[in-house]
């Protein structure tokens, strides 16, 4: 089926990563590296017997204190303690900054498929992997792992709040101890964290609140759409507030008490066109929304609608917004399916201008950084001028676009079907290196500090140089 509405409209299953599988054992060659490379070692494993030499000429894998080699993650389906973290946690032996003119692009391996977005949180790397895995962000290293399967995870003020569907539990974010768990009464399939609070939404209609420190539930409500139980359509946290769709209105909840201020007739499933709304709290005090083939600016506070757009075509990704500092006022940036990309004055609502680009049944939104609307359709990255629309450069990947790209210090990361992860000058186009994976690259790239990190489906965490890819740093 053709057409993105239809492929929405019936409820999506429940969010299964894939099964574990035994590791295939098969060496990975990777652009610029004369040998195979190994895994982020643990602190005391033991490498087989000519693995030091292998790992020390490709310059990716930074021995722990000195001892060679390193060991492939532990295979899946051993029994873990009674504690909240693997009884193989390492002690943190350090290692130098990525930013120190030392350190060297890493690897690690897991024994499971790697899935979703890296989180970086000071010097830790966040993955899930079936569990939780913490890397050091210098050295690839791992701090810890947790004994559950987390499904939904999101770290905020120095915990890992987490999830294996039925239960609810929180850890800290630097050893992996258990702060406290709890039972969610049904199967959660998203989770927020942010300042405090915790808010699952849970299979059936459910969404809860809960306090982050000790877990006790503060609030709970039912009857929340169920069309689109998937993480990208669940409730929105920020700044205090949730925003939920039920009974065929927006509500905005308080976070806390979870009392509405204020709703909205934003319409059912049918009158937004059997696709998900979508909502963008700006930071210009209103929130953006997206439903259907209508776009809707409300002020956070009261509720009241400022204007509506109606476009030809649905929208499928949430608004985005960039304050004045791109345009005179802001503007609101959207693609709808078809691939048209509209730019609306954040103030008026007004058509600025749009722009067709290929057909694209994507859920992620447009990303507007540094003057620049960047965007993937199809196999196809376009980079527009965000006052004008005119088109800046269009750069063809060997497959379609997996997931949103990561924009940082003037580089455009991106992952493609064709196994590999891209790094693009933002202002022109020109391809500064890629990196072939042995699988799809998994959620969004990760930017910052000067080093990219991303996860791919051949089961690998990859951390980067983002200047030079596989290169490494001079000392100074």
């Amino acid at each position: 089926d053709s057409d993105p509405r239809t492929r929405h409209a019936a409820p999506p299953r429940p969010h299964h990563p894939p099964m574990a599988q035994a590791p295939s054992g098969v060496p990975v060659r990777l652009g610029g590296s004369p040998v195979p490379i190994g895994p982020g070692p643990r602190a005391g494993a033991v490498a087989p017997s000519g693995q030091a030499a292998a790992d020390s000429a490709t310059g990716w894998v930074r021995p722990p204190g000195g001892s060679p080699g390193a060991a492939p993650e532990a295979a899946a389906g051993v029994p873990g303690p009674a504690s909240g973290i693997d009884a193989r946690t390492e002690a943190r032996t350090g290692g130098p900054a990525p930013d120190s003119g030392r350190w060297r692009p890493w690897r690690f391996r897991m024994s499971n498929e790697v899935w979703g977005t890296p989180t970086v949180a000071g010097d830790l790397l966040y993955v899930t992997s079936f569990e939780v895995h913490a890397l050091d962000v210098a050295s690839g290293r791992r701090q810890f792992k947790t004994r559950d399967v987390a499904w939904s995870m999101a770290v905020a003020d120095g915990r890992i709040h987490a999830s294996d569907g039925p239960s609810l539990f929180a850890l800290d974010a630097t050893d992996g101890s258990e702060r406290w768990r709890v039972s969610a009464d049904a199967w959660v399939y998203a989770l927020r964290a942010e300042h405090g609070t915790v808010v699952t939404a849970t299979r059936g209609g459910g969404v809860q609140g809960w306090e982050a420190s000790s877990g006790h539930k503060l609030w709970e409500l039912t009857g929340a759409q169920t069309d689109f139980e998937t993480p990208e359509a669940a409730p929105v946290l920020h700044d205090g507030t949730v925003y939920v769709w039920q009974d065929a209105r927006l509500r905005a909840l308080d976070a806390r008490t979870g009392r509405e201020s204020w709703s909205y007739p934003v319409g059912d499933a049918a009158a937004c066109a059997n696709v998900p709304v979508r909502v963008t709290p700006a930071p210009d005090g209103n929130v953006y929304v997206a439903a259907g083939t209508r776009v809707l600016s409300v002020d956070r506070a009261s509720g009241r609608v400022r204007w509506h757009f109606e476009a030809p075509a649905v929208f499928l990704a949430a608004p985005a917004f960039a304050p004045g500092a791109a345009v005179t006022g802001g503007g609101v940036y959207l693609a709808d399916h078809l691939g048209t990309v509209y730019a609306l004055d954040a103030v008026t609502g007004k058509d600025r201008w749009r722009i067709a680009t290929e057909p694209r049944p994507s859920a992620d939104p447009v990303l507007v950084v540094g003057g620049n609307v960047h965007l993937g359709a199809g196999s196809a990255l376009y980079t527009l001028d965000a006052v004008t629309g005119t088109p800046k450069w269009r750069f063809a990947a060997g497959g379609e676009i997996t997931g949103p790209p990561a924009v940082a210090d003037g580089r455009v990361h991106f992952g493609s079907a064709d196994h590999c992860l891209y790094t693009l000058d933002a202002a022109g186009g020109q391809l500064r290196w890629k990196l072939a994976t042995g699988g799809e690259i998994a959620g969004a790239p990760v930017a910052e500090a000067g080093v990219v990190y991303a996860c791919s489906k051949d089961r690998c965490v990859y951390a980067l140089d983002a200047a030079k890819g596989t290169g490494t740093r001079t000392s100074t």
